[in-house]
């Protein structure tokens, strides 16, 4: 690893967390912690800098610590404070432009991390299995963070042509969870009762939060014998969940609506701030989205310690019961599915395209 490193968005969970374990590595000189905000966690023996990576001072921050690794985590869904949807497209989308920028000036800047999602995919009805990561998505996102997250890797490509000389590394994240969730995805998850879209039960992948800071480490330091931690990579634990799944599991029950009134519901709770309940996200919940992760352990060499099935119970020790038992939840499914036929879910198996 490079050893001086600087790490943006700080100030939010994974960020800080990724701070205090890339101190613990004997390569590391220095760690140049960086963020709008002040972080309300410890950040160890790291040298915090208040910088917005929207404004060209992120230039004189690199050039002042002679920075040769950038791991940018400041690209997320969500505003950290009180910012809202404009706050986080600027940052996602004008930051990684400065931050970009202000690594191809610097001459000492060797390798570069980008935390990316698998958004980028997109979700649609006529969507591939699995996608990989050189699978074009059927519809590029029309908005939200999906967009941002495709803007920001076509910024990071061309800063990629421009510097072939700087190692860059792309990791694209499925829905990150653990027992301190920080996105869209988890504030729904969160909700008493979950909104559905009728006839519809997404497959869904998850990647545990303790798998994210490993996965980083690998990619910010020199790769392994027989690995490349340079380029594009899809990083999610093994399997897949039905959302009907991850409901029972929860204990939380479901309402099945149809695609306008979960729309409406979605702006209702997006309006009193419950959760960003997106079009994107509608979109996820509705047709879903699996990933490929062949690349992720043949080339860069990782292998999550959580699956995904491993990441969801994490996760829902850490919400606490729902309004429903989920061992009850799971016998009366059971109990349903040997009903006769044309009264049991295996009757609807054809209206539930995320289970293709």
């Amino acid at each position: 690893m490079g050893k001086i490193v600087l790490v943006t968005g700080a100030a939010r969970q994974l960020g800080g967390r990724f701070v205090r374990r890339v101190q613990r590595d004997p390569g590391v000189d220095r760690v140049i912690a960086v963020d709008a905000i002040p972080p309300g966690h410890d950040l160890g023996d790291a040298e915090f800098v208040l910088a917005d990576i929207r404004q060209s001072a992120i230039a004189r921050v690199l050039a002042e610590h002679s920075v040769d690794t950038v791991v940018h985590l400041d690209v997320s869904a969500k505003a950290l404070g009180g910012g809202g949807r404009t706050t986080v497209k600027e940052t996602n989308v004008i930051g990684t432009m400065q931050l970009l920028g202000a690594c191809q000036k610097s001459p000492a800047v060797q390798r570069l991390v980008v935390k990316s999602s698998t958004n980028v995919y997109g979700s649609a009805p006529r969507d591939p299995a699995v996608f990989t990561e050189t699978t074009p998505p059927k519809s590029l996102p029309s908005g939200g963070f999906a967009k941002d997250a495709v803007e920001v890797e076509g910024y990071v490509r061309g800063f990629a042509r421009r510097r072939p000389d700087v190692a860059v590394c792309v990791l694209r994240f499925a829905n990150i969870l653990g027992p301190e969730p920080d996105s869209p995805l988890a504030d729904y998850l969160s909700l008493p009762v979950l909104p559905t879209v009728l006839g519809y039960d997404p497959r869904l992948q998850f990647v545990h939060e303790d798998d994210v800071v490993d996965v980083l480490e690998i990619a910010a330091r020199e790769p392994r014998r027989g690995t490349l931690n340079s380029g594009t990579f899809n990083i999610a634990g093994d399997g897949v969940l039905l959302l009907s799944q991850c409901s029972r599991r929860l204990g939380r029950p479901t309402v099945p609506l149809l695609l306008p009134a979960v729309t409406w519901v979605g702006s209702a709770l997006r309006t009193i701030g419950m959760t960003d309940f997106s079009p994107e996200q509608i979109r996820l919940l509705t047709h879903g989205r699996v990933v490929s992760t062949v690349q992720m352990r043949e080339t860069l060499g990782f292998r999550p310690k959580f699956t995904t099935a491993g990441t969801f119970a994490e996760f829902a020790r850490s919400r606490g019961p729902g309004l429903l038992p989920p061992d009850r939840v799971g016998r009366a499914v059971g109990r349903l599915a040997e009903l006769p036929l044309g009264t049991g879910p295996a009757d609807t198996a054809h209206s539930t395209h995320g289970a293709r």
